[in-house]
């Protein structure tokens, strides 16, 4: 279990580096300002996420709960929606799918089912981050 945890630490830290295009370093612009509010959101999806993964690691039900409840408003805010796509509702819809199996886990009380769901929601923050990335760089050859 000790490697799990280091394994999908390390995974959500990696997580939370932002890709190409939402580093907002254009700070007066209003790209700059959507960038910045962006990466904003995402420090807080790491945090919440790293929360949720000290609850399992814990085994406190509550605190896993509240942060996967916290990761499905976070998804629900405009910021969230960075790409307009029906690839990236999917990824938004599964990643709130995982969120709420999180919840449901630890309302079951069930440590293993938790951490199940909790593998699936970072490998689908993964696919998304992966797509977000593939897109952007479509995108910026295009230009």
């Amino acid at each position: 279990m000790k490697r799990f945890v280091c394994f999908v630490t390390i995974l959500v830290l990696t997580l939370a580096t932002p890709g190409p295009g939402i580093r907002g370093d254009e700070q007066g612009t209003q790209e700059g300002k959507s960038a910045k509010r962006i990466s904003e959101l995402m420090q807080k999806k790491l945090a919440h996420s790293q929360k949720v993964l000290e609850g399992i690691a814990v085994n406190d039900f509550k605190t896993i709960s509240k942060h996967a409840d916290e990761l499905i408003d976070l998804s629900k805010q405009v910021e969230w929606r960075v790409l307009k796509t029906p690839q990236y509702e999917t990824n938004s819809n599964e990643f709130r799918r995982d969120a709420e199996n999180l919840i449901k886990s630890a309302k079951d009380k069930n440590i293993d089912a938790a951490a199940l769901a909790y593998v699936e929601l970072t490998l689908t923050c993964v696919r998304c981050h992966k797509y977000v990335r593939e897109e952007r760089m479509v995108l910026l050859d295009r230009d």
